[in-house]
């Protein structure tokens, strides 16, 4: 009974409130703001007033619903008055059987976003065989006992699709609806634009929107100066009976917070951050304004690479991002789509994670989290140089961290991720120098029954591409060819030097890892630098998984799970064989057999 006592006196105040120290009112807690050009549907208050047609009610879950003359109703997630649209959402999560009941309905005064219009097509497929494509996306609410209706892109080849089980259904032209799981506006969310009252200036310059007051048509705007916060405002003649009032209501609520059960609160706050956390796990799309917003107009630049710029940016007080801005003229938006499609569904303590993305017609941006200690390449550039050698202790778990992260991408993911780029600069370090793979621009996908991909053209970095993805007499390319990057990686942790000569022209390969195997085959010392004791053990153990990682044929080499037990172990590990006594198929040597050069396997076309 008190408890009920104080909502309704929490609720008389914040009407209360709302009208006399000038807040906006809103639905709920945590509905939006609701100003010019909106207004409450049967509100008679003058200063309630809004633009024709831009009526919004309170649901009885205190949602903010837009009334719209149509005959599915809508709630509002967001309202941005500066750049004029509205962000909806279906709760039920049955957006397309919404819109199909509305499709070619007027929407006035509003209109679709553009940025969500699509032609799609409609299948039905049999649910006995699940369709595994990100080119296709299960509509929610559309299935039943033996089928699942799934949306597609129009544009898309069919040909390139799982579609054996399935049967076309239907064309629909301009639907605002994204075919794709990972794009945004996601399949939940819908976008309205308006484009009068044009209060968007008014708000950009700091002042508010209104009705002209000696205009010469009913719908004339103008903008108004901000009233001051403690100007004074009009009170009714029962203010002072109210004042009274509200102070009993605050000194009652002040005292229900005192009393509050501290376990009660713990209880809240684990939920609130639980909440919190699970909205991060999905990248939030950003405007182009929102991502010069956000890097302060591009102040500060970190790195500059041959598919765009990256800057440092700041979303909060305390939140610090990395904002890649891809070049427009670079590619046909390739790796745009890879790096969201891919990195949107990652979360791994190894794994860099995707904030968010900008797709603002041909300008498009990549948020990251900002990561303070850069890349793994600025600290083993030199093994001798104490000024930015790490520690073998703390190279061993970066080295560790790396391989979990990679066999995560293999085998921890709902497909196989094939990196294609791992190096020391794709490799970022945290402020407890955790490291990040980043970087997948280049990355493919495949299921993870199947092993190998199919690919026309190399890719990569030279140094550590893998024999395969020059030439298929070596094997079929496969998540063997990251393991081979790895283990370039290692050795390069081990020797700070790089795996590419740079001092030529054309680029060669320094035949620095066949001098390690020679030092190890030998029992020679590594002649590296060595600090304490122990750390000689961690070097060689580091070159050896490494060795073991870079031999020529795929089959030779380790998953990297294999690797993983490896650098946890404590057992000596066993030399493997000679990477470079045979360079190419037609070679024989007794580490590498004949039978393994000539095992071909079953090449799969990749997943884009």
């Amino acid at each position: 009974m008190q408890q009920t006592l104080i909502s309704s006196f929490c609720f008389i105040l914040l009407a209360f409130s709302s009208k006399v120290l000038g807040e906006k009112p809103r639905c709920g807690k945590h509905g939006p703001d609701i100003k010019f050009p909106f207004s409450f549907k049967g509100s008679q208050h003058p200063e309630n007033s809004g633009y024709p047609g831009f009526l919004v009610s309170c649901n009885e879950k205190q949602e903010t619903i837009l009334e719209l003359p149509i005959p599915v109703k809508f709630p509002i997630k967001t309202i941005d008055y500066e750049n004029q649209y509205i962000q909806l959402y279906d709760p039920e999560n049955c957006l397309l059987r919404k819109l199909l009941k509305v499709h070619n309905m007027p929407i006035s005064p509003f209109n679709y976003s553009e940025y969500q219009m699509a032609n799609i097509t409609l299948f039905n497929c049999s649910s006995a065989e699940r369709q595994s494509s990100y080119n296709m996306n299960p509509i929610p609410c559309f299935y039943g006992p033996g089928y699942q209706i799934y949306s597609v892109s129009s544009s898309q080849n069919i040909e390139d699709l799982p579609l054996l089980s399935c049967t076309k259904m239907r064309n629909l032209s301009l639907v605002p609806y994204s075919p794709y799981p990972y794009a945004h506006p996601t399949p939940t969310n819908l976008y309205l634009e308006w484009s009068e009252p044009n209060c968007g200036q008014c708000e950009a310059n700091g002042t508010t929107c209104d009705f002209k007051k000696n205009g010469t048509t009913s719908t004339e705007i103008e903008c108004l100066p901000r009233k001051k916060e403690g100007s004074e405002t009009k009170l009714v003649p029962t203010g002072a009976s109210l004042g009274s009032f509200v102070l009993i209501l605050l000194a009652a609520a002040a005292y229900h917070v005192y009393s509050s059960d501290r376990k009660e609160k713990q209880n809240q706050l684990k939920i609130e951050i639980f909440l919190e956390d699970y909205r991060a796990l999905k990248p939030s799309r950003y405007s182009y304004a929102d991502i010069k917003r956000i890097t302060n107009q591009f102040k500060d630049k970190l790195g500059q690479g041959a598919y765009g710029t990256v800057y440092k940016g700041k979303l909060s007080s305390e939140c610090f991002v990395a904002v890649k801005v891809l070049n427009s003229t670079k590619g046909d938006g390739e790796e745009f789509v890879n790096e969201v499609g891919t990195m949107g569904h990652i979360h791994h303590v190894n794994v860099v994670r995707l904030v968010g993305f900008c797709a603002d017609g041909f300008r498009r941006a990549l948020v990251y989290d900002f990561l303070p200690n850069g890349s793994l390449q600025d600290f083993i550039s030199s093994a001798d140089n104490n000024n930015s050698f790490l520690g073998w202790d703390k190279l061993q778990d970066i080295a560790l961290g790396i391989a979990k992260g990679i066999e995560y991408l293999h085998q921890g993911c709902d497909q196989r991720i094939l990196h294609f780029d791992i190096k020391p600069h794709n490799v970022l370090l945290d402020h407890n120098f955790t490291p990040k793979i980043s970087d997948f621009g280049l990355a493919k996908l495949c299921s993870k029954d199947q092993s190998i991909v199919s690919m026309t053209t190399a890719r990569g970095t030279m140094g550590y591409i893998a024999p395969e993805v020059f030439s298929r007499n070596f094997g079929n390319v496969s998540y063997k060819s990251d393991v081979y990057s790895y283990g370039m990686v290692l050795l390069e942790m081990v020797g700070g030097r790089k795996n590419i000569s740079s001092t030529t022209e054309n680029t060669t390969e320094v035949y620095y890892p066949e001098w390690i195997y020679n030092l190890l085959e030998e029992g020679e010392d590594l002649r590296i630098h060595v600090g304490e004791e122990g750390d000689a053990k961690i070097a060689k153990r580091l070159a050896i998984v490494g060795l073991w990682c870079i031999q020529w044929h795929p089959v030779d080499r380790p998953s990297m799970k294999g690797v993983v037990q490896m650098l946890e172990g404590g057992e000596n590990l066993t030399m493997p064989p000679n990477p470079f006594s045979s360079q190419g198929p037609t070679g024989t040597s007794a580490s590498t057999p004949a039978r393994r050069l000539n095992l071909q396997l079953e090449a799969i076309a990749e997943l884009e």
